[in-house]
């Protein structure tokens, strides 16, 4: 299984090199945001523990200590581009409908996936970047409708962003409609951290 992933990011990172469709900002300046308060660990979803039992080397510990992104303006162009091509490229389907269960957290290696699909793949194509995996957390969020959806939260050092299958571009998390409620930990992808009480978006607290 992996090694079709394996050719499917291979040849996604090939795309991403060729196309001139892809060009980003070049700029990062004025670029911020605010970082996230977590509180104590909380439970893992199943989708992730089911995840790692399948791709085991992916769920590998993080190197110690936290690490933030120095968001240059390469470093946000490249981020940028990846989460563009990921939203571009990636066609939603719900679990339900390509692999008949209700919840089912894979990369899109059929070119097909749901919210965490998307969230799974960017960070995967952000760490191949060299992006410190401690910066990139699989984050649980409510929606408009109080639907549990899944983003990339990638921690900076200009505050926190949010790559989302639903929105383009590159957001500071303030700016989305989200109600925050779980991410994975900044010093153990395993551990999951709580932030439902502690983090919600102005736009929602403003309501």
């Amino acid at each position: 299984m992996f090694a079709k992933f394996a050719r499917f990011l291979s040849t996604a990172v090939v795309i991403i090199a060729a196309s001139g469709a892809l060009q980003a900002p070049a700029q990062a300046q004025g670029v911020k945001s605010t970082n996230i308060t977590v509180g104590q660990t909380t439970l893992v979803p199943f989708g992730w523990l089911d995840f790692c039992n399948r791709y085991a080397g992916e769920c590998a510990a993080f190197a110690p200590g936290a690490q933030a992104i120095d968001l240059t303006p390469a470093a946000f162009r490249r981020i940028a581009q990846i989460n563009r091509w990921v939203n571009a490229t990636i066609a939603a389907r719900s679990d339900q409908e390509q692999w008949g269960v209700v919840d089912r957290w894979d990369y899109p290696s059929t070119g097909r996936g749901d919210c965490e699909d998307y969230v799974l793949l960017k960070r995967r194509m952000l760490m191949d970047e060299g992006f410190p995996a401690q910066a990139l957390l699989v984050t649980v969020v409510r929606d408009e409708r109080g639907d549990g959806h899944a983003i990339l939260t990638v921690r900076t050092n200009k505050g926190e962003f949010v790559l989302d299958n639903l929105r383009e571009g590159v957001q500071p998390w303030t700016a989305t409609p989200y109600r925050f409620v779980k991410r994975q930990s900044q010093t153990d992808p395993n551990l999951w951290v709580d932030i439902g009480d502690f983090a919600t978006s102005p736009r929602v607290a403003a309501r």
